[in-house]
């Protein structure tokens, strides 16, 4: 005779909604393996707590990408006369019509996205936060949905320091930072890689003082110094402060402006800005999936483990994009739906060749192949 607790995993099926695939996450991976799933004839269940798109719609390529666009259009009318056009008058920037128009251009993505998965017969967008019952079943909104194939694509968010005060002021990220529509008058970015420097940039040729506060002793750390010093001579050309090899002490509200205390070779000094930006980097959306009920572990940063093929150490469980550690990329992440769906649709033997903590030259290399 069965025991009780075969007896209760049996209910429990028998009460659980059944699918063939479940995506948890829709950034650059889940939507389009779903889709491929779908298109296959499996039952597909895709599961998201925000926005469809994930990080690349909504906060990071395609707005970002929209605001330097209008950063380079302020930019080149102010050197319009170096060409041999002439501009009268001052030029300005008018933030807020910047922002609708960065807003269109997302929610024209997402709004293509959700009716192309809408579209498909086999295929159905749950909205919530979805979070393990065990190694086939998760939860959203009380919804309890099982299948024997699970996909994680909940990508990363912002890494917020424990800088004394950071709290007691309205300090930014990259997500919150999309919300701005007015041009600050001083912009203190922590953090001298990809997003603090693209920011720096924009703000700068949007007319803002900017000053870049990193902790390295030099930004872009990660790249080769011939490269790292090209980009600071170029932000440099646009007006960019740097503080540089100094680490933030706190953060303290002072008036209406935001002071942040600073040591840079064992010097103490400050910098007052009128808004903050914290790009420290991004850490996996792990916490809250309840990794344990399906016997998952985490790593040291909080990153899913994955084979080659992207597969877990659980059996039917995969994680995809930013979640793996394996490359915090759009075209990374795009790749790893292309490899778990060659190997379970197409028979193939499709590999991940990004190893993890490679640097952009290296994924650059490697997508050139």
């Amino acid at each position: 005779m069965p025991g009780f607790c075969d007896l209760l995993m049996q209910r429990r099926k028998v009460m659980s909604e059944q699918f063939d695939a479940i995506v948890v996450g829709a950034g650059q991976s889940g939507p389009f393996l779903a889709a491929k799933l779908a298109e296959a004839g499996q039952k597909v269940a895709v599961i998201e707590r925000e926005h469809l798109g994930g990080t690349c719609v909504n906060d990071g390529c395609t707005p970002t990408k929209t605001l330097i666009a209008s950063a380079r259009a302020a930019w080149s009318a102010r050197h319009a006369a170096e060409f041999g056009v002439g501009i009268t008058g001052p030029i300005t920037v008018d933030m807020r019509a910047v922002k609708a128009r960065k807003d269109a251009v997302v929610n024209a993505s997402v709004r293509s996205l959700t009716s192309w998965l809408g579209s498909l017969e086999t295929l159905e967008v749950i909205e919530g936060s979805g979070s393990f019952v065990s190694t086939s079943e998760i939860n959203v909104g009380g919804r309890v949905l099982s299948a024997p194939q699970i996909f994680i694509n909940v990508g990363g968010s912002p890494l917020i320091p424990d800088w004394p005060g950071l709290q007691d002021v309205a300090f930014m990220t990259n997500t919150s930072i999309m919300d701005l529509d007015v041009v600050p008058a001083h912009l203190i970015i922590t953090g001298g890689s990809y997003i603090g420097l693209e920011f720096a940039q924009m703000y700068a040729r949007f007319g803002s003082k900017v000053t870049v506060i990193e902790r390295a002793p030099r930004v872009a750390a990660r790249e080769d110094e011939d490269i790292s010093s090209e980009i600071r001579r170029i932000l440099e050309a646009d007006g960019i402060s740097f503080l540089l090899g100094s680490e933030v002490e706190r953060v303290e509200p002072i008036g209406g402006d935001i002071r942040v205390h600073v040591r840079t070779d064992g010097v103490a000094s400050t910098v007052q800005g009128s808004h903050l930006l914290v790009a420290l980097g991004r850490l996996p959306n792990t916490a809250s999936l309840n990794v344990e009920a399906a016997g998952l572990e985490l790593d040291a940063r909080g990153f899913i483990p994955v084979d080659d093929h992207l597969r877990t150490r659980v059996k039917g469980i995969w994680a995809l994009g930013d979640v793996n550690g394996r490359g915090a990329f759009t075209h990374t992440s795009y790749h790893d739906h292309e490899i778990v769906a060659d190997n379970l649709l197409d028979g193939g033997r499709h590999l991940k060749v990004c190893a993890p903590d490679n640097d952009l030259a290296d994924i650059m290399r490697t997508s050139a192949n």
